[in-house]
């Protein structure tokens, strides 16, 4: 249907005065909420692992109207969640049309709007936003000023227009009051000055702003939601307590809980459709690569309060599919299929996201990437083949075989030799791969396999990724138990 493009016209459709006259942005967010919690299908589409923790907590701060923060380490949504607040937002909004601040047509409260309404009458032209218009978004940093956040007065609009100083009409808007009846967010909100968060007090308690202490106040209807990362850890700055004590609901993120709510996460961000290349990640190769995230958040070496960001398994799957990819191309295979050795290969894309203590300073990132990756394939291995026996494998590799097997290395070239070892294509039932299937897929599973035996020290592997014989543990012997040695003292006598 065509929208009212004039303040007459709009009187009479579904935009009355009286629904859209005391109707604010918190009671159009709450009605439309309800409506979306009769209907089965999620709140917040791509939100995955929050449906019974963070969701629940956002929904009760929304339909009890307050303002609310999300705190949590990096990489946990928080942004993603904040925009998709949109959706809850009505599909139009009239105003009048040329207002910076999106003037409510039945009450403005810019004074060239009243202006404009008083002179023109019903025939006010209106104008319309999108929900996405409505979202204004600034990320916080210490160099932020009130003018920016709540506006000044422009001498240059004085000057020509030929108004005085203390004029509303010399008022330049920062990006509060352009928010105006729509949703504003503050990213890191502990990055704000302090003195910038105390201008927020009057519009989170009184609802309105004042600029540069003249008397112009504006009632602004602005719903504000926060992100920040706790406070233990942005020793930048902190939200201060007044602040605090005026947000609404605080509300915990958190890292996915189980590697499925992982895997299902890097599968929806990561960029994986590479030209129409017939791609297959193999459910293993993302298990490890999703666990080297869960790894690396228990690890003493990992700083904690850091935390390990969603992102590290989201660019290492890239970077993943992009080592296979370049192999494939060399190589002229038509299908790509990820190796773990091409995990070994995206070490730029771990490294750089984990924040190291002291320890692992010491010990050098790399040196704890490659370890992570290896607890990850152990950590899958298991969930694979915890009470396989593997024995007869192992056994070719005592008996001195050896194999390389390099990540550039084209499956054809490898295959032949890995069906030398004794037993190992027999065992690639539990990854469902058989003989039947594309040497590509068949490479991949069997270096899983190896891999698996290496991460339990079962096997031995040289960094060149030559598999070899693992390094056999010496026998001690047991010594004789004798009671003149240390420290089986005989029993001091009394005096």
């Amino acid at each position: 249907m065509s929208l009212p493009r004039t303040l007459g016209e709009l009187r009479q459709s579904p935009f009355s005065e009286s629904v859209l006259k005391t109707r604010h942005v918190k009671d159009e967010l709450r009605d439309n909420l309800a409506k979306r919690l009769r209907q089965p299908c999620p709140i917040f589409a791509g939100i995955v692992g929050y449906d019974d923790t963070v969701v629940p907590q956002i929904v009760n701060a929304i339909l009890s109207r307050h303002n609310f923060i999300l705190l949590g380490l990096r990489g946990q949504a928080k942004s993603r969640i904040l925009r998709a607040l949109t959706t809850l937002l009505d599909p139009a909004m009239p105003y009048i049309a040329g207002c910076e601040i999106h003037d409510n047509p039945y009450e403005p409260i810019c004074r060239r709007c009243r202006d404009e309404v008083e002179k023109r009458g019903d025939a006010t032209p209106i104008a319309y936003l999108t929900p996405e218009e409505r979202y204004v978004e600034k990320l916080a940093t210490p160099d932020v000023t009130i003018a920016d956040l709540i506006g000044d007065i422009d001498p240059i609009k004085a000057a020509r227009g030929g108004h005085e100083l203390s004029s509303e009409f010399t008022v330049h808007y920062g990006l509060l009051p352009r928010a105006n009846r729509g949703i504003f967010a503050i990213n890191e909100l502990p990055d704000l000055a302090g003195k910038i968060q105390v201008g927020l007090f009057n519009i989170m308690q009184e609802g309105d702003v004042q600029i540069k202490g003249y008397p112009i106040r504006l009632p602004l209807d602005v719903a504000l939601v926060f992100s920040a990362n706790p406070e233990d850890y942005t020793a930048r700055g902190k939200i201060i307590t007044p602040l605090k004590d005026r947000i609404g609901s605080e509300i915990r993120t958190h890292y996915p809980v189980t590697v499925d709510e992982g895997i299902a996460i890097t599968a929806q961000e990561a960029w994986t459709q590479r030209n129409g290349s017939n791609l297959r990640v193999p459910h293993y190769v993302q298990e490890v690569i999703e666990r080297i995230a869960f790894v690396a958040r228990e690890d003493k070496r990992v700083d904690k309060r850091s935390g390990v960001s969603q992102r590290l398994p989201i660019s290492a799957m890239e970077n993943v599919i992009s080592n296979a990819e370049r192999r494939a191309l060399r190589s002229d295979e038509k299908l790509v299929v990820p190796r773990i050795s091409d995990i070994y290969a995206a070490m730029p894309a771990i490294t750089g996201k984990l924040e190291l203590e002291y320890e692992g300073e010491m010990k050098g990132a790399d040196n704890v990437g490659r370890e992570l990756i290896r607890a990850a394939i152990a950590k899958s291995y298991d969930e694979y083949f915890a009470g396989v026996n593997m024995q007869q494998v192992v056994q070719w590799f005592d008996l001195g075989g050896e194999i390389g097997l390099s990540d550039t290395a084209s499956a054809k070239e490898v295959l032949n030799g890995l069906k030398s070892i004794q037993g190992l294509m027999d065992k690639l039932a539990p990854l469902d791969v058989n003989t039947k299937d594309s040497p590509e897929v068949q490479v991949s599973a069997a270096e899983f396999i190896l891999e698996g035996l290496y991460a339990h020290k079962r096997i031995g592997r040289s960094e060149e990724r030559v598999f070899t014989a693992g390094e056999k543990q010496p026998k001690h012997q047991e010594k004789h138990f004798d009671r003149e040695e240390p420290p089986f003292r005989g029993r001091r006598p009394y005096n």
